[in-house]
C-alpha cells in the first residue's frame, strides 16, 4: 500500500508539475485600467502555461466606427519577477500589461489585442474592447452661484454672498466661534463659489475669527459632486485670490470629497496645501487642481489613499521652501553644510500621488525635496481597484530638487512618465524603488545636472523598466540589479565625472538594450572602464568601449557612441566637487536640447510602434527631441516658455 501511494504520489506531481509549465498558454482576466485624459492601460492575465515565455500579445487601435486600425507597441511580458525591500516580498504574476499612448481627450476608441504564442492558445486569443478616453472635467454652469468676498471689502457685492469660505461651502452665515462647523445649506452637486480678488489670511488664533478655521487653519470639504455637476472652488476674475496659510500644517483637507474643481488660485506659507488622502483611511476622488499658484509651501498635493482615483493636476505653478540658489544633495543638508543648518528638509514633495487614473501635466515645480511622486506604499493591495496603476506624468517643468524629479516607487503597472524637463536634482533624475511589474513608461524625457547620482534610481527589483528616447546629460549608473528592463533610442551623455557612464545590471536575459547613444566620461577623476554588465553567472563586469560591452553581453548591437556636438549647442554641466561645496545651478532657458541636423543621433533609432510613428528622415533619432520636429511645451501653459517661471 505504501509503495501504490509512493506512486500515486509521484504520478501527481509529475502532473502538476507538467501543467505549471507547460509552454502553451491559456489566458486568464482581462483587464480594462481608469482611461486617463490622452492615455488608455490594460492587463492581460494569464491562468496558465507559457512556461517558455515566448508568448506575445499584439495591440491594435483606432477612433471607434473608423476603418483603420493602428498599430500600438505589444504588451509587456510580466511573471516571477521578485521585488524585496523595506520588509516588501513581492513576485509579479504571470500576465502581461501595457498602454496606449497620445490619444485624443474624450474619444472612445477600439483596442484589439491578440495573444499569439508558438505552442499554442488554450482559449480565447482575441479581445476588442471599447473604451474612450476621459475629458477635461468642466463647471456645471446652471447650478448655483455662491460669492465670497475679502473680509473688509467696501464695494458693491453679488449675492448670495457669504464672509468666507467656509460660510460658502456650509451655507449659513453668522456661524463664528463655536458656531463654525454649522452647516445647514452645504454646496450640492453643480455649485460654483466664486472667490472675489484679495487676500484670505485667517487668524487662526482669533476665536471668532471672519474666516472660520479657528486653531488650526484647515478648510474642511466633505460635499460630493458628480461627473456632470462637480462641484467648483475658483477665482472669480476679477483679481487675483490668495490664501495665505500664515504657517498653518494644513491649508485645504479635501479628504472626503468627490468631484471637486479648485482653480485659478493662489496658495502661500503652509506646510501642506492639499491634504487629500492617507493610507488605510480615507481620500479624495476625481480631483481637480487648475491653473493654482503655489508659494512658498511644504507640500502641494499629496494623497496616500489607495482608493483616490481621478485626479487632474494640471498646469499649475508649485514653488518649495528649499534654496534657490545653491544645488545640496540632502545628505548634505543632515551633515550641516545646508545654509539654513536648523532644518533637515525645507519642503517635502510638490505633488505626491497613489491610486488609479491620476493626470499630473504641464506643472512648474521647483524648490523641493522632490517633485512629482508616486507615494512609496508597500505591497499592493489585492483588490483591482486599490492599485496605482495608469497615473500620468508628462509634460512638466521641474528645476532645482534636493534629491529627485519624478519618483515612480510604488507604482504597479502602466506609470507613464513622459516629456518631462528637469534641471538641477541633487541626487537622481527618476526614481523607481520599487515599481511592482510595470511597465513604468520613461519616454522623451530630459535631465540636465544631476550630479551626486545618476539619470535612474533604481533600488528592490523595479521589473518592467521601459526607458525610450530620453535625453540624459547624466549617467545611468544605477548598481541594483533588476528585470525585465528595455532601452531602446536613448542618448546617455557623461559629463566626466569620477564614475563609469552605464550600468546595465539586468537580471533576466529577456531584457533588451540597444539602439542607445553613449558618451563616456574622460575627465581627470574618470575610471577607465565605462560601461558595466551583469554576467548570466551574477558577476559585475566592466568594460572599457561599447565594442567590448555589447561583444561580451549581447546587447547594444546598434549602440554608438557619441559626444556634445550630437545638439546644436549644448555644453556639460560642470560636476559637482566633493566636500560638500554645491554644484552650480543651471536655467532650462539657457539651455538648447534640440539635436544637430548633421549630428551622429539623428536617423540612428529604431522605429516602435506608438512611440515614434512620425519621425522624419530615415529612422528615428536619438534622445528625447526630434531633429525638425514642433518645440515641446515644458510647464504650466499661461507662462511665458522664454521665462524662468521660478525668478
Amino acid at each position: 500500500m505504501k509503495k501504490l501511494m509512493m506512486i500515486l504520489c509521484l504520478a501527481s506531481f509529475t502532473l502538476g508539475t507538467s501543467l505549471a509549465q507547460k509552454n502553451s498558454i491559456e489566458p486568464g482576466a482581462f483587464i480594462v485600467e481608469p482611461p486617463t485624459l490622452q492615455n488608455l492601460g490594460f492587463e492581460w492575465y494569464i491562468a496558465s502555461g507559457d512556461a517558455n515565455r515566448n508568448s506575445t500579445v499584439k495591440v491594435e487601435y483606432r477612433v471607434a466606427g473608423s476603418d483603420k486600425w493602428k498599430t500600438g507597441m505589444n504588451l509587456l511580458r510580466i511573471g516571477g519577477e521578485h521585488i524585496e525591500r523595506a520588509g516588501i516580498d513581492y513576485t509579479t504574476p504571470h500576465m502581461f500589461a501595457g498602454s496606449i499612448l497620445d490619444l485624443k481627450e474624450g474619444t472612445e476608441y477600439e483596442a484589439r489585442f491578440t495573444l499569439e504564442d508558438p505552442d499554442g492558445v488554450e482559449g480565447e486569443a482575441v479581445k476588442v474592447v471599447k473604451v474612450a478616453t476621459r475629458a477635461e472635467p468642466k463647471a456645471y454652469r446652471e447650478g448655483r452661484v455662491r460669492h465670497v468676498y475679502p473680509e473688509y471689502y467696501e464695494g458693491k457685492m453679488e449675492e448670495p454672498n457669504y464672509p468666507g469660505l467656509v460660510s460658502a461651502y456650509g451655507g449659513s452665515k453668522n456661524t463664528k466661534g463655536d458656531w463654525y462647523v454649522v452647516a445647514e445649506d452645504p454646496v450640492q452637486p453643480g455649485d460654483i463659489i466664486k472667490i472675489h480678488a484679495g487676500l484670505y489670511n485667517a487668524d487662526i488664533l482669533n476665536y471668532p475669527d471672519w474666516h472660520n478655521v479657528p486653531f488650526d487653519g484647515t478648510y474642511w470639504f466633505t460635499q460630493k459632486g458628480t461627473a456632470e455637476r462637480p462641484i467648483v472652488i475658483e477665482a472669480a476674475g476679477d483679481g487675483e485670490v490668495i490664501f495665505d496659510g500664515k504657517g498653518a500644517a494644513n491649508l485645504f483637507n479635501v479628504m472626503g470629497t468627490d468631484h471637486h474643481i479648485f482653480q485659478n488660485l493662489t496658495f502661500r506659507n503652509v506646510d501642506r496645501v492639499f491634504e487629500a488622502g492617507r493610507k488605510h483611511l480615507a481620500g479624495a476622488s476625481n480631483l481637480t487642481i487648475r491653473n493654482c499658484r503655489f508659494e512658498f509651501v511644504g507640500e502641494g498635493i499629496r494623497t496616500e489613499y489607495a482608493g483616490s482615483k481621478n485626479f487632474l493636476i494640471q498646469d499649475n505653478v508649485i514653488l518649495g521652501r528649499d534654496d534657490r540658489h545653491r544645488l545640496y544633495g540632502w545628505n548634505f543638508n543632515r551633515k550641516g553644510f545646508a545654509p539654513y543648518g536648523t532644518h533637515l528638509m525645507d519642503s517635502y514633495y510638490g505633488i505626491k500621488v497613489y491610486g488609479a487614473g491620476h493626470v499630473i501635466a504641464h506643472n512648474s515645480i521647483a524648490y523641493f525635496h522632490d517633485g512629482i511622486g508616486v507615494s512609496t506604499y508597500g505591497t499592493p493591495e489585492e483588490a483591482q481597484d486599490l492599485k496605482a496603476v495608469s497615473i500620468d506624468i508628462y509634460n512638466n517643468d521641474i528645476h532645482l530638487m534636493v534629491d529627485d524629479f519624478i519618483e515612480a516607487d510604488g507604482g504597479v503597472h502602466n506609470i507613464r512618465v513622459m516629456r518631462n524637463r528637469g534641471v538641477n536634482a541633487a541626487e537622481n533624475g527618476i526614481s523607481a524603488q520599487p515599481v511592482f511589474g510595470g511597465p513604468a513608461y520613461y519616454i522623451r524625457n530630459i535631465l540636465y545636472n544631476v550630479p551626486l547620482g545618476g539619470a535612474l534610481k533604481i533600488h528592490g527589483g523595479v521589473p518592467g523598466l521601459t526607458a525610450y528616447h530620453n535625453t540624459f546629460i547624466v549617467e545611468n549608473n544605477a548598481g541594483a540589479r533588476y528585470p525585465n528592463a528595455n532601452f531602446r533610442n536613448n542618448l546617455i551623455v557623461g559629463t566626466d565625472g569620477p564614475t563609469l557612464v552605464s550600468s546595465l545590471h539586468f537580471t533576466t536575459p529577456y531584457s533588451i538594450a540597444d539602439y542607445n547613444g553613449y558618451r563616456p566620461n574622460r575627465g581627470p577623476d574618470s575610471p577607465e572602464n565605462q560601461f558595466k554588465w551583469l554576467s548570466p553567472e551574477g558577476e559585475s563586469v566592466e568594460f572599457k568601449t561599447l565594442k567590448d560591452f555589447s561583444k561580451a553581453s549581447g546587447l547594444e548591437k546598434h549602440g554608438i557612441t557619441v559626444d556634445y556636438d550630437v545638439f546644436e549647442n549644448l555644453k556639460k554641466p560642470i560636476h559637482a566637487m566633493e566636500g560638500g561645496l554645491p554644484s552650480p545651478v543651471y536655467h532650462a532657458v539657457d539651455l538648447n536640447f534640440r539635436l544637430n541636423a548633421k549630428g551622429k543621433a539623428v536617423d540612428a533609432g529604431v522605429a516602435i510602434p506608438n512611440i515614434n510613428d512620425e519621425f522624419n528622415g530615415k529612422a528615428p533619432d536619438l534622445g528625447a527631441l526630434e531633429a525638425g520636429s514642433a518645440p515641446v511645451i515644458y510647464g504650466a501653459r499661461h507662462l511665458d516658455p522664454d521665462q524662468e517661471f521660478y525668478r
